[in-house]
Protein backbone atom coordinates (compact mmCIF):
# COMPACT_ATOMS: atom_id res chain seq x y z
CA UNK A 1 0.00 0.00 0.00
CA UNK A 2 1.32 3.48 -1.12
CA UNK A 3 1.72 5.75 2.05
CA UNK A 4 1.76 9.89 1.64
CA UNK A 5 5.47 9.90 1.61
CA UNK A 6 5.91 6.99 -0.93
CA UNK A 7 3.93 9.42 -3.40
CA UNK A 8 5.79 12.09 -2.39
CA UNK A 9 9.10 10.57 -3.12
CA UNK A 10 8.01 8.95 -6.35
CA UNK A 11 6.46 12.62 -7.44
CA UNK A 12 10.07 13.96 -6.01
CA UNK A 13 11.84 11.37 -8.33
CA UNK A 14 9.49 12.17 -11.69
CA UNK A 15 10.33 16.44 -11.08
CA UNK A 16 14.08 15.74 -11.27
CA UNK A 17 13.87 13.25 -13.82
CA UNK A 18 11.80 15.85 -15.85
CA UNK A 19 14.61 18.61 -14.94
CA UNK A 20 17.80 16.19 -16.52
CA UNK A 21 15.47 14.89 -19.38
CA UNK A 22 14.57 18.95 -20.03
CA UNK A 23 18.50 20.04 -19.58
CA UNK A 24 19.91 17.37 -22.01
CA UNK A 25 17.94 18.63 -24.61
CA UNK A 26 18.82 22.58 -23.74
CA UNK A 27 22.43 21.73 -23.45
CA UNK A 28 24.31 24.00 -26.41
CA UNK A 29 25.95 21.87 -29.22
CA UNK A 30 29.75 22.68 -29.70
CA UNK A 31 28.88 24.98 -32.42
CA UNK A 32 27.03 27.05 -30.08
CA UNK A 33 29.97 26.66 -27.69
CA UNK A 34 32.61 27.97 -29.89
CA UNK A 35 30.70 30.72 -31.02
CA UNK A 36 30.53 32.21 -27.72
CA UNK A 37 33.96 31.27 -27.05
CA UNK A 38 34.98 33.45 -29.90
CA UNK A 39 32.62 35.99 -28.92
CA UNK A 40 34.08 35.88 -25.31
CA UNK A 41 37.43 36.84 -27.33
CA UNK A 42 36.29 39.83 -29.84
CA UNK A 43 34.68 41.53 -26.99
CA UNK A 44 37.58 41.17 -24.79
CA UNK A 45 40.39 41.87 -27.50
CA UNK A 46 38.59 44.85 -29.45
CA UNK A 47 38.82 47.23 -26.61
CA UNK A 48 42.42 46.55 -26.18
CA UNK A 49 42.97 47.12 -30.00
CA UNK A 50 41.10 50.25 -30.27
CA UNK A 51 42.88 51.65 -27.42
CA UNK A 52 46.28 50.51 -28.98
CA UNK A 53 45.37 52.41 -32.25
CA UNK A 54 44.13 55.32 -30.52
CA UNK A 55 47.11 55.80 -28.51
CA UNK A 56 49.24 55.49 -31.26
CA UNK A 57 47.83 58.22 -33.19
CA UNK A 58 47.80 60.66 -30.13
CA UNK A 59 51.55 59.44 -29.59
CA UNK A 60 51.92 60.69 -33.47
CA UNK A 61 50.55 63.62 -33.04
CA UNK A 62 53.15 64.59 -30.44
CA UNK A 63 56.77 65.66 -31.03
CA UNK A 64 59.67 63.28 -30.31
CA UNK A 65 59.22 59.55 -29.30
CA UNK A 66 56.34 58.97 -27.24
CA UNK A 67 54.20 55.63 -25.59
CA UNK A 68 52.60 57.36 -22.88
CA UNK A 69 49.00 57.35 -24.52
CA UNK A 70 49.53 54.09 -26.01
CA UNK A 71 50.46 52.43 -22.87
CA UNK A 72 47.20 54.23 -21.05
CA UNK A 73 44.83 53.37 -23.45
CA UNK A 74 46.10 49.60 -23.78
CA UNK A 75 45.47 49.18 -20.23
CA UNK A 76 41.97 50.95 -20.01
CA UNK A 77 41.47 48.55 -23.26
CA UNK A 78 42.26 45.28 -20.87
CA UNK A 79 40.32 46.71 -17.94
CA UNK A 80 37.19 47.49 -20.56
CA UNK A 81 37.70 44.35 -22.26
CA UNK A 82 37.64 42.64 -18.98
CA UNK A 83 34.80 43.90 -17.67
CA UNK A 84 32.86 43.31 -21.46
CA UNK A 85 33.73 39.48 -20.67
CA UNK A 86 32.37 39.72 -16.86
CA UNK A 87 29.16 41.12 -18.21
CA UNK A 88 28.53 38.84 -20.55
CA UNK A 89 29.14 35.94 -18.72
CA UNK A 90 27.52 37.32 -16.00
CA UNK A 91 24.06 37.07 -18.85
Amino acid sequence: MATDRDKQLREKVERQAKRMKQAERERPTLFAQTIYIGTLGLVFVLPVVGGAYLGNWLDSLTAGYSTRWTLSLIFVGLVVGAFNVYLLIRE
